[in-house]
């Protein structure tokens, strides 16, 4: 009597988890791992300040002085973070000024004490010594129309309790940034791939508009999640890391090197 032929192992059910998970895997390696890792090895060839109180947290001079800049303002910056976390992220933070206001408010969160804070920095400081980059700038009527805006989404930021801040995946500093911009998405602005924690909805949604309002976001607390938006373009977010294309400004985005285009 003959022998049933069985089938072969990638025609059953566990063959083919087995070939999806294999798949996964060096997509995974290859889209997201390569990546960081060779932005890593390019960042420990550079170095990084090797604490908190070696590093220069000086302002870069870019900002004239507010008393001699009338017009209101909006400023929008990044910068890498300190040691080896700079290795994935930034660090976002908003500049504001009044039409006529002697000086400029800058806002953050951090993860020691409260986490909102103003003007705990010089406002186009450097972070950690790395240089702040301008990701936005608005001046003029429609900056003065947008300050009472971010006033308010500050001052609603609904993770300003103390123990409330989380480096990874969120409720961080661009959690706080981003929550500002969704409430004047007029600006358009998107924060860098490498701004971990940008996906941490302050909403607590897990499907809903892009920040910007021109798409829509599914986001698993941060940790996982992808976005399809004309301004945010096309991201995936694995375990906190992004990867993508710009569609608005042609443009990929990698984990670690962030955004590489026009």
């Amino acid at each position: 009597m003959k022998r049933p032929i069985e089938p072969a192992s990638g025609g059953t059910p566990r063959g083919r988890l087995r070939r999806a998970l294999g798949r996964f895997g060096r997509i995974f390696l290859i889209v997201f791992l390569l990546p960081l890792g060779t932005h890593g090895l390019w960042q420990w060839q550079r170095g990084w300040p090797a604490s908190w109180n070696r590093a220069d947290w000086s302002s870069t001079g870019r900002l004239p002085q507010a008393g001699a800049h009338p017009e209101a303002v909006v400023h929008v910056y990044a910068a890498r973070v300190g040691n080896w976390r700079g290795i994935f992220a930034h660090h976002t933070w908003i500049v504001v000024k009044e039409a006529g206001a002697a000086r400029y408010r800058r806002y953050d969160v951090v993860g020691w004490g409260r986490p909102v804070r103003e003007n705990g920095w010089a406002p186009d400081a450097r972070w950690y010594s790395n240089e702040p980059e301008l990701l936005h700038a608005l001046e003029g009527p429609a900056a003065a129309a947008a300050i009472a805006r971010i006033d308010a989404a500050v001052a609603r930021y609904p993770f300003d309790d103390y123990g409330r801040y989380a480096a990874w995946p969120g409720p961080n500093s661009n959690t706080f940034t981003q929550h500002v911009l969704a409430a004047v998405p007029e600006l358009a602005i998107a924060l860098p791939p490498t701004a971990i924690g940008k996906d941490y909805r302050a909403d607590g949604r897990v499907i809903g508009a892009t920040p910007s309002g021109t798409g829509v976001q599914l986001s698993l607390g941060g940790l996982a999640g992808v976005t399809l938006g004309w301004v945010e373009g096309i991201e995936v977010n694995l375990l906190g890391l992004v990867a993508g294309l710009d569609l608005r400004r042609p443009a990929i985005k990698l984990p670690g090197w962030g955004r590489i285009g026009v």
